[in-house]
């Protein structure tokens, strides 16, 4: 991998529970034992915990905020312009009185550029924090969400702010397919996406694969708990020309380590080679897709 670039992946989920954070920290912790400086941001701020396993001292916690409006009555003409741009109800007008609902607010602007009187400005509205420290050597930020807010996206904007400029980056993205999941894999160079071979884990993955078709993004499965359910997963992925770049199997050895907040490559050390050979894959696959030889719709390189 080429020390002087920036080389970005993102780990994601057509669901939750399937293994996500255990394939990101695992992978990080490895990459970092072969002497790459790697960085672990972790997206999923609703539910952040790639921290129980890489256990970092925090040494920056930075505040997060959205601008939201505020509208001085005094200045207000009440023409509504403001509640007509507004896509997401955060302001309304009732009678001669506008009411702003600043849970609601995405933090556009739109509501202040339209105004004729000016008579709306901005104000930050806190949504969560960001907090920055290392573990072992590896650089690890993560975003929190203030409980009971719904703007994750801005947050995650913030978190992908810290990416480094060189060397190697692994995202945690929330589970799903939604806005959030789309903000986070945003712009990445590769995507794992991590399934189980059960229908829920089948129909998700599909949902997953159809998104970063749509954004243009290479990607990989992982299969986790690989030798439970069905075959219908491996199914699909050869079908659709997908490959599975890693196969984890149903280990007790492995949900141990997991409940007492253990890396499986320092728990059960057997497993770092399997760690070890997915990320140069990674790096070939990236390699190959920055210099142009990607024929495949999830980045697999010609033959």
């Amino acid at each position: 991998m080429n020390s002087t670039k920036r080389f970005v992946v993102a780990i994601a989920s057509g669901k939750g529970g399937t293994g996500k954070t255990t394939v990101a920290t695992n992978l990080t912790r490895v990459v970092a034992s072969n002497g790459y400086q790697v960085s672990y941001l972790d997206c999923d701020v609703e539910e952040p915990n790639g921290h129980i396993f890489l256990k970092p001292l925090i040494e920056k916690n930075l505040p997060v905020s959205i601008p939201v409006p505020q509208v001085d009555e005094s200045k207000c003409t009440v023409c509504g312009k403001c509640k007509d741009i507004c896509q997401y109800s955060a302001i309304a007008v009732l009678g001669k009185t506008v009411l702003t609902f600043p849970n609601l607010c995405h933090g556009c602007g739109g509501c202040m550029l339209v105004c004729p009187s000016g008579a709306i400005t901005e104000v930050g509205r806190e949504i969560g924090c960001v907090e920055e420290g290392f573990a072992d050597g590896i650089r690890f930020v993560q975003g929190r969400l203030r409980v009971g807010e719904a703007m994750s996206p801005p947050l995650i904007r913030r978190v992908k702010q810290m990416l480094p400029d060189e060397d190697l980056a692994i995202i945690d993205a929330p589970p799903g397919t939604s806005c959030p999941v789309i903000q986070s894999v945003k712009g990445v160079d590769f995507v794992l996406l991590v399934t189980e071979p059960t229908p829920f884990g089948l129909h998700d993955l599909k949902l997953a694969v159809d998104m970063l078709k749509e954004l243009g993004l290479g990607f990989g499965v992982v299969v986790n708990r690989a030798d439970v359910g069905d075959k219908k997963v491996f199914e699909y992925c050869r079908n659709a020309g997908i490959d599975v770049l890693l196969s984890v199997p149903n280990d007790r050895r492995i949900a141990e380590a997991y409940s007492k907040g253990l890396l499986v490559v320092e728990a059960i050390p057997e497993y770092t080679s399997a760690f070890t050979k997915l990320f140069g894959t990674l790096q070939k696959r990236i390699g190959d897709r920055c210099a142009g030889k990607d024929g495949g719709e999830n980045g697999a390189p010609n033959n």
